[in-house]
């Protein structure tokens, strides 16, 4: 069964209707300001709304591991509410508290998938911006859920880790369905799926990536600003 939003509306977004099918991945692009994270707050439940429906159930009247192993909304910036937390028991409070149905992937196995084992002793607090974008990433892969919201998960990354997460995003073997709002056009693109463009407010493109990126559709959309170049999305500066 998949997310279903039906004619939701508010002083930000405009009549958004729209399913995202059980093994399908959506990638949501827009301008600064259009409603992207507001949209991702109300798929996931956080923002209450009756016209959401995940697998045929209200995702915002659903608690604790019901919830938790629906859907998992995974913010652009790290908060914890004890900054000396360490990196392994921030990781550790999913298995604790039974949000983590089954220890596969463990809380070592995902350390090691995102090359920071070095990193596990370390308090939150003293993380770096990129650091502790990794530190989400790893959160979503243990979290494990049905259906995971990223929402702008590439913010702070350098090259190389940035090539990482394309990897884990690219892979269908890693989490079941993918939401990722971006502003990233080139990881759009080379991740190949469906794309959802918000334009004031309201779904201006709901479809394949391939006609979402077609030169004279990115021209309309971005005012000749953008093009395809050797096989990948660049901004023209």
């Amino acid at each position: 069964m998949p997310i279903h939003i039906n004619n939701y509306s508010n002083n930000i977004l405009k009549d958004i209707s729209f399913s995202v099918e059980s093994g399908e991945h959506l990638i949501i692009l827009g301008s600064n300001g259009v409603g992207k994270t507001t949209l991702a707050k109300v798929l996931c439940g956080i923002t209450s709304s009756s016209a959401v429906r995940i697998d045929g159930v209200n995702p915002s009247k659903l608690y604790g591991e019901k919830r938790a192993t629906l859907i998992n909304y995974i913010p652009p910036k790290l908060d914890v509410f004890d900054e000396f937390i360490t990196v392994r028991e921030f990781l550790e409070l999913g298995l604790i508290s039974g949000i983590v149905r089954e220890q596969h992937p463990t809380v070592d196995d995902v350390l090691k998938r995102l090359s920071i084992e070095h990193l596990t002793d370390k308090a939150c607090k003293m993380l770096s911006s990129g650091e502790s974008q990794l530190l989400l990433i790893a959160s979503a892969l243990l979290h494990d859920a049905r259906y995971t919201i990223f929402d702008e998960p590439t913010a702070n990354l350098d090259p190389q880790k940035m090539q990482l997460l394309f990897k884990i995003l690219k892979d269908s073997s890693h989490l079941q369905s993918k939401v990722i709002i971006t502003h990233n056009l080139d990881l759009a693109y080379k991740l190949g799926f469906n794309i959802l463009f918000l334009e004031d407010g309201a779904v201006k493109f709901h479809g394949a990536n391939d006609d979402f990126f077609e030169q004279s559709h990115l021209d309309r959309l971005y005012n000749g600003s953008v093009v395809k170049e050797n096989n990948n999305i660049v901004v023209k500066l």
